[in-house]
């Protein structure tokens, strides 16, 4: 037995596609074999997902499964291998975008400005961006047709970290840094940083990572505006467990399995 098959595990999952949600063949009560799902989902071959099974290494809603012919129903239950989620088949699609600094995030404008829109339109299926970038920004956008996961990146009740990089003016130093930790007063109320991590000094600018939670309209700009360093550029490089890596502006890539179980993770789905 070669090692790929005695050790199958999430790492390697490919992408969750349209296809393999529609080819699970359910029961009448719309339960399917646990194996069944795992290989849907990429985890291995039905045999490597059996062997998982049997050695304990998956769980089902938080409960050890090592009964193979264990049904589950794979649009709700909540499956994890060796700790990490395994998202559900599903018919919804979810995409990373690298939006770049001029486009605006619509997905259409009437004035006929560039959109995020024009840079999925060759898609076949209709997605959304979750949230928003202002214009002069760019980075990292998630697209999906998935209304409920949208709803809950977006609440504030689910605080999902957002991941910034601004080259500012100025020589950002501790007290900047401790002020933008601690809180600063703005004109719709106080905000404060999650973070906050100095990453180049040059010249009179600054390169600096900030995180924050909250999605207030130029929230980082403004931040860094009021301890005295306006932003020349801002990049977003992050939301949660989904990082921008190498993807060149106006690109866009499929979420990897283990990014979307980390997602619906951060936001108890």
């Amino acid at each position: 037995m070669s090692n790929t098959r005695s050790s199958p595990g999430p790492r390697g999952l490919a992408p969750h596609s349209r296809a393999a949600a529609l080819s699970l063949p359910a029961g009448d009560d719309g339960a399917v074999r646990l194996q069944k799902v795992l290989a849907a989902a990429g985890v291995g071959s039905r045999r490597a997902c059996e062997e998982l099974i049997a050695a304990g290494r998956v769980e089902v809603d938080g409960v050890p499964v090592t009964r193979l012919g264990v049904r589950v129903d794979p649009q709700t239950a909540v499956i994890r291998v060796d700790g990490k989620r395994i998202p559900p088949a599903t018919p919804f699609a979810y995409f990373a975008l690298n939006k770049p600094r001029g486009v605006v995030t619509t997905m259409s404008d009437p004035r006929g400005r560039p959109c995020v829109g024009d840079l999925v339109a060759d898609l076949p299926v209709r997605v959304f961006h979750v949230g928003r970038l202002d214009t002069d920004s760019e980075g990292l956008l998630l697209l999906t047709n998935d209304g409920r996961l949208t709803h809950r990146l977006t609440h504030p009740s689910h605080a999902v970290p957002k991941t910034y990089v601004a080259d500012v003016e100025g020589r950002l130093g501790r007290t900047g840094v401790h002020l933008l930790r601690s809180g600063v007063d703005l004109a719709d109320g106080p905000a404060q940083a999650d973070a906050v991590r100095i990453l180049e000094r040059y010249g009179a600018r600054t390169l600096v990572e900030v995180v924050v939670h909250e999605g207030r309209t130029h929230l980082v700009r403004r931040m860094l505006a009021a301890v005295g360093h306006p932003v020349r550029r801002l990049v977003r490089t992050a939301i949660g467990p989904v990082a921008l890596g190498q993807l060149r502006p106006g690109a866009r890539r499929q979420l990897t399995p283990r990014e979307l179980g980390e997602l619906l993770d951060l936001v108890g789905l």
